[in-house]
Order: C-alpha cells, then structure tokens, then sequence
C-alpha cells in the first residue's frame, strides 16, 4: 500500500475525521452482542460499510487524498479480499472424516496438526478443515468445551504466525513490504507459545478424561471410523496460492513496482502486481472446475462467510484511510515508542477489535515515529518501520485475537459449529474469565518478557 506520508499530507487530519472508522470497529464488536438477528444479515453489513464509507471516501476527495483511498481499496483490499476467498473456497474442498479415540493425547496431536496447517492455509481455513472432525472424535466425551476453547486458540489464531498466508493482519503487512520468509523468523515465538498452550491442554484434557464417565470411554472405543481425507486435489491449488503469495511480488519483478527507476528512465507500474490475484482466482477456478460439489456439501461450504468477510472489509479500508494518515501525522504524540508498548497496545486492540486494521494501524504509528524525538530501536528496517517494531505488531496482533470471540474471524465461526452440534460454549465474558484471562494472558506476558 502507498499512503501518503505525513510529508506530502496537505493538511493536518483532523481528530474527528477517524470517527466512521471507530464507528465501523464498534458496529463489529457490539452487532453481534447487541442486535444478532439484524448483524447476521450481510445486506445490513453492507449497509453500514457504504454508509460510513461514502461519506468518508467523499471526504478525501474533497481534499485531495483520492491517491491515497485510490492506493487502500485498490492495493490492499482487493489483495486481501482475493487471497482470503482463495483459501476459504479451496480448503472449502477438502474433506476429512472419521471418527477416532478421542484420547488426550490423540486430540493433542489434532491441534497440533492445526497449529502447522494454520501458518500454509490460513487460520480460516485450518479452523474450517479440522473443527468438525476434532468435534466428531469427541462426540461421546462429556467433558469437551476445552478442546474448542484450545482450538480456537491454537489452530484458529497462534499457529498462523509463520507466513503472510497465516492470519489476516500478516498479509496486510506482507503488502506494506515485509518479505514473505520475514514471518519466518517469529518461528521461536510460534513454538514457544504453541508448545505451553499443547502442553496445557494435554493436562487439562487427561484431567476431564478421567472424569468421564465409564460408559462414554467404551462407547468410544467401540465406535470408530478411520479418518479419511478427500479432495485431495485442493491441496495442489493451495500450493498454487501459497506460490503465488511468494514469488509473485515485487522483491522478484521490480517492474511491478512504480517507484522503481530503469536505466531507460522507464518506471515501474503496479497494476502489474495484480497477476498475483490473477493466480489465485485462478487456483480457485480449478478447484471449483475439479471438486465434486458432494465434498463441499460435505463440509457444509456455503459463500456466507466470505461475502461477510468482504462487505465488513469493504467499509473497514475505506474509513482507516483518515485513521492511518493521522497516525503518521501524530505518531511521536502519542508516546508508544518501545517493541513492548507495540505489542501490548496492538494486542490490547486486536482483542476487542478485528486484528487486521489494528495491525495496520500501529504500523503506520511506527512510520509515522519521527527519528528525531523518538528513539528508534533496533538497526534493522522491514517495511518501512524497524524490525523489532514490527515483530511486536505481528506478534500483538495474532496472539490476542484469540482473546475474545471478536478478535479474529474464525473465533465466531469455530463458536458457532460447535453450538450447532449442541456444545455449551462460554458466552463472550465467560469466554475471557473462564480462558484467555488465566490460560492466554500469562502466556503472552511470558512470551514478552522473554522475546521482547
């Protein structure tokens, strides 16, 4: 993305123009709390984007920053759009059934699986693959609101650390310049905090499992299906998207890039970085082409989530447009200098509000810090902010997404199947007193005081 900078602003933003865009992260943490049977319906979801970014996009104009909402919309919302439906529509493919022994260490081994899957096809689509099988293996256990609530955390949030493809405010970030082995380098981070959240759960679930009842152990010894995974065809346009996401970009074709000067005096454009997208609509036309319609049906695939996703976006990016521009304007005000100021303050948001514009948000506060008043940390610089700035916005955002129902788009999704199949899950506080707040907290503050 190319937001001006702070430079080339031709007016101070004013506070008030960022109004729409809180209005716009309020109306997704409080809709479904307040008025579900009215959020639920995307129409109205589409309705509040449009009001709130109108008005908004109408307002830039008007002052000469259409560059800038030209460069959101086009350059990162189209991108982001494009690779979520990608792998929401290809893993929507993939089909794994069966019925094990839902023993701990068996359950163990599935989030374990999630947590590597989650980094290569998205927190999405690991939560949407593997949710209902770890559901189907526990059917006859009592006890297993724990397993979801570790499922939510581990597969859909902490394991998609690792690569742009992982969780959404990665990408945007991928977008803004961070190379896409970057995230790689967070490897320490993920394994520390999966393998404590792994070992916990393997604790809590052994402790349940003797207390279930005797009749439920045999029943489920008794009942079992050999897991069985179709579709596999999908996981060659996955590799295709994953392909795409790596090498298609402008660290491999700097003619993509309009900043770049040829030796001819030619410049680059970047309208050509979109035959990235051009490759993954592609893989999704294969895996549309080339997947039954049973399997889908199988895994109950509908278009719901993702139009959601996509219409929430729409008015998201236009209204963080005024966001951003102050945040690079005012960044040394606000007094958020340290790689721990980040990671808590990027975290603390990500938690009650999607996790993707904050990302984007604190790192145009740390584009916007001026050298010369604020000390900048670290030597290193990726995408325009110093490393271990960033580092702590990656990790602040994906970990604490999984803080809340609201953080991250997986969490309602995970929440919902299993109400659907009749589990008792914690309401949106129960979630945080009976979980995130004695199992994830402590485990993100350790993961502070020892990476950070």
């Amino acid at each position: 993305m190319m937001l001006l900078s702070s430079s080339v602003i031709p007016f101070d933003v004013p506070l008030w123009a960022l109004i729409p865009f809180i209005l716009m992260l309020l109306m997704i943490a409080v809709g479904p709390l307040l008025f579900h049977h009215w959020w639920e319906q995307n129409k109205n979801k589409l309705i509040v984007s449009l009001v709130l970014g109108i008005p908004t996009a109408i307002w830039l104009i008007s002052h000469h920053l259409t560059h800038a909402l030209q460069h959101q919309l086009l350059f990162d919302y189209i991108p982001f759009i494009v690779l979520l439906g990608s792998l929401f529509v290809i893993t929507g493919g993939i089909h794994l059934k069966g019925d094990i022994e839902a023993k701990p260490w068996i359950n163990t081994v599935f989030l374990a699986i999630g947590a590597i899957l989650a980094s290569f096809m998205g927190t999405t689509g690991a939560a949407m693959l593997l949710i209902r099988p770890i559901i189907k293996t526990n059917a006859e256990r009592k006890y297993k609101v724990h397993t979801i609530l570790f499922f939510i955390a581990i597969v859909a949030n902490c394991g998609g650390l690792l690569t742009p493809l992982g969780d959404p405010p990665l990408f945007l970030l991928y977008l803004r310049g961070a190379e896409f082995t970057w995230f790689l380098h967070m490897l320490p981070e993920w394994a520390f905090v999966n393998a404590l959240l792994l070992i916990i759960y393997f604790i809590v679930d052994s402790y349940f499992y003797k207390k279930e009842p005797l009749e439920n152990i045999i029943f489920d010894k008794t009942n079992i299906e050999p897991i069985k995974l179709k579709g596999n065809l999908n996981f060659l346009w996955l590799l295709g998207v994953v392909a795409s996401v790596a090498f298609l970009n402008k660290g491999y074709f700097p003619q993509w890039d309009s900043h770049q000067v040829f030796e001819n005096g030619s410049h680059g454009n970047d309208y050509l970085g979109f035959i990235r997208e051009g490759a993954m609509v592609l893989m999704v036309i294969c895996s549309l082409v080339f997947t039954s319609k049973s399997l889908r049906q199988a895994n109950k695939f509908t278009w719901v989530p993702i139009v959601e996703v996509a219409f929430l976006f729409l008015g998201i990016f236009t209204t963080m447009v005024p966001a951003l521009l102050y945040l690079s304007a005012n960044a040394a005000s606000f007094g958020i200098t340290t790689p721990e100021h980040f990671y808590y303050a990027t975290g603390s948001l990500s938690a009650f509000l999607d996790n993707a514009p904050t990302a984007v948000s604190f790192h145009n506060l740390a584009i916007g810090m001026n050298p010369g008043s604020v000390p900048i940390i670290g030597d290193g610089f990726v995408a325009g902010v110093p490393e271990i700035l960033l580092t702590a916005v990656s990790l602040g955002a994906v970990f604490f997404g999984a803080m809340t129902y609201i953080g991250n788009g997986p969490n309602f999704m995970v929440k919902a199947i299993a109400e659907e199949n009749k589990i008792n899950m914690p309401s949106f506080f129960g979630y945080m007193i009976k979980f995130s707040l004695i199992v994830l907290l402590p485990i993100y503050i350790i993961t502070q005081l020892i990476f950070i």
